[in-house]
């Protein structure tokens, strides 16, 4: 099985399963019997039950040990089988989830109060907490789950209690009550700040409310951590029926608030009580459109990287001008172009040609930003090397094509003479003018920069040989001004392990905000060529800054366009490239080179930009 934190680093969505003790009394298995130890005796029907969610499309299964604790398991005179039982759990669950699902282990509260609330005090509560995490590891879970919990300060043991054995990814999970605070009085904020500093991987909630009201909880806590957030809730609430409680929500009612959930923040989704398979599978198919597919990247276990075998790849330098640069250390430049929106390419082609006559290493050819529908980058990437022969780097995302159409693209570029590419996610198809037009996702971009590196090195997705390896360049995307800086760093780390060689950044319009992601990341060695756009007023400015994702536009920055535009258009102009030739300057050290935006096909102002680095040129040759 794949490192959980690669599942909590990328930005694909993940189905936890449904109510376990709901299935087994469906099935016949009365509430006075121990659900915990039929994983000992009787696991056939809790196997099949796991089974059911990974058909409905769970990817992440909970062990059947909500209660196996020595404090519960005790009163069934089960004590001393503690650590077969969680072992078994682990067994049942991971016998249905294969190779492909997760396997949590699931550890409720104690079902005791613990100090200041009761007589156990905390060291004794985190030795329990020890000794049913310590069964589950041996067992071979993936990462713990810790769920249910009312008391803040019983949780928090429970974390403790884990990374005293292992340094498994750890899910906090706590339940809240109707008016959105626990039975203690603590606001969905203070779990959040809480079980942040306690040093849990994941926050969230589950058990006792239905999604609406930890649709407003969920909120809150997002926005007092930065960690990523779960969220499990009921079917709804119980109601009496015929003397027996059931759970009312029906799989769409929970399918429109796991949107909800999802939207809110939420990456981890599934269901507590009163969820079944059918749920399950209902919920997967409303949060499916949302987000990107599984990445399956190449992880290290214990410093040793786990590759198939496969040939060499050739060395950079000799890929590519733009990959030997690169490799040897030289500056590189590189002008943005946009796919014309029609079928006639020759006008680009022209301000291509100005680019090549200028001197530029290469053009960089964007795959369908924001959505929008013009000429296939491909297509444009062959026509500008074969009409124009200046080397170009294809933007390519895994928006639009399934694993099959991107290998078989991917070869036919190799053909084509296509070696530099910019391995991206894409933007959602929302942003575009065609919002409901599908988008496939099969895996992100730390997924897509694994498929291409094990292509140069002769083999598929899956490891298996083709032929002769493809020369690609490896370049992939990163944003320094991230919300989440620590979460895009996981992201770059990830992506330069399953085999990138360059990053380029988004378009920076603050020079200190780089220089400062740049030392963040000196320790990867990772060569980064800056993104850079000349605004072309205060209102593209503004733009920019709320409606391109990833891109902040300063204070400052804003203030000057905002001058030069009620001065006119043409000081405007002459304002944003000034801007974006200052920054180039002031970076030019420190970068392996530029990447400059023609905005709405203006190569000229582009070019513009590169004088401040010839100006910068003939003051070092001087």
């Amino acid at each position: 099985m794949h490192d959980f934190i690669q599942a909590i680093a990328d930005e694909h969505v993940y189905l936890f399963d449904g109510a376990m003790g709901t299935m087994l009394y469906s099935k016949g298995v009365f509430i006075n019997r121990c659900y915990d130890e039929l994983n000992l005796r009787g696991n056939d029907v809790v196997l099949a039950i796991h089974k059911e969610y990974v058909k409905a499309g769970a990817e992440i299964l909970e062990t059947n040990t909500y209660g196996a604790n020595r404090l519960k398991l005790q009163p069934f005179g089960l004590g001393e089988e503690l650590r077969e039982i969680n072992i078994a759990a682990v067994d049942v669950a991971r016998r249905a989830a294969g190779d492909s699902v997760y396997v949590a282990g699931a550890i409720g509260p104690l079902g005791i109060r613990i100090e200041p609330y009761g007589p156990t005090a905390l060291d004794e509560a985190r030795e329990i907490f020890r000794e049913q995490a310590a069964a589950l590891l041996q067992g071979g879970v993936d990462l713990f789950v810790l769920e249910t919990m009312s008391n803040i300060a019983e949780i928090e043991q429970g974390i403790l209690a884990i990374h005293d054995i292992c340094s498994l990814p750890v899910i906090a999970q706590m339940t809240i009550t109707q008016d959105g605070r626990t039975i203690f009085g603590d606001t969905p904020r203070i779990i959040a700040q809480r079980l942040d500093r306690a040093g849990a991987d994941v926050i969230g909630l589950n058990c006792s409310v239905g999604p609406d009201v930890m649709l407003d909880a969920i909120e809150e806590m997002t926005a007092a951590t930065s960690r990523k957030i779960s969220c499990q809730p009921n079917a709804g609430l119980p109601r009496q029926v015929d003397g027996r409680q059931m759970y009312m929500a029906t799989p769409e009612y929970m399918a429109e608030y796991a949107r909800r959930l999802v939207q809110k923040g939420v990456k981890f989704i599934g269901g507590c009580c009163g969820t079944t398979p059918e749920h399950i599978k209902t919920m997967g198919a409303a949060v499916r459109p949302l987000s990107p597919r599984r990445s399956f990247v190449v992880v290290e276990r214990n410093g040793t990287a786990e590759k198939p075998a496969g040939v060499e790849p050739q060395a950079m330098s000799d890929r590519s001008r733009w990959g030997k640069k690169i490799a040897d250390g030289e500056f590189v430049t590189t002008i943005e172009i946009t796919p014309p929106k029609g079928a006639n390419a020759e006008g680009m082609l022209k301000g291509v040609e100005t680019i090549r006559n200028a001197g530029v290493d290469a053009v960089n050819v964007p795959d369908g930003p924001r959505a929008q529908n013009r000429m296939g980058a491909m297509a444009v990437a062959v026509l500008v090397q074969q009409r124009v022969g200046i080397e170009t780097v294809l933007h390519y995302c895994c928006r639009d094509r399934n694993l099959l159409g991107m290998h078989s693209d991917l070869l036919g570029c190799a053909a084509l003479g296509i070696h530099n590419v910019l391995l991206i996610t894409g933007d959602p198809p929302k942003m575009g003018p065609y919002p409901d037009a599908t988008a496939v996702f099969d895996i992100d971009s730390i997924g897509l920069t694994n498929m291409v590196s094990l292509m140069n090195r002769g083999l598929d997705l899956g490891g298996n040989p083709f032929g002769d390896p493809t020369a690609f360049t490896i370049g992939v995307g990163v944003n320094p001004g991230h919300v989440d800086l620590d979460y895009e760093l996981r992201r770059l780390e990830w992506k330069a392990k399953a085999g990138a060689e360059y990053a380029i950044t988004q378009p920076v319009f603050d020079a200190a905000q780089l220089e400062r992601f740049l030392q963040r990341i000196e320790w990867m060695h990772l060569p980064v060529v800056a993104g850079i756009w000349p605004l072309l007023s205060y209102r593209n400015a503004q733009f920019m800054n709320n409606e391109v994702p990833g891109v902040s536009v300063p204070g400052d920055v804003m203030e000057r366009m905002r001058i030069a535009s009620d001065r006119g258009k043409e000081f405007a102009l002459r304002e944003g490239v000034a801007i974006a030739r200052e920054t180039l300057l002031r970076v030019r050290d420190r970068v392996a080179g530029v990447q400059v935006s023609a905005p709405l096909g203006r190569v000229d102002l582009a070019l513009q930009v590169f004088d401040g680095l010839v100006d910068r040129r003939a003051e070092v040759t001087s």
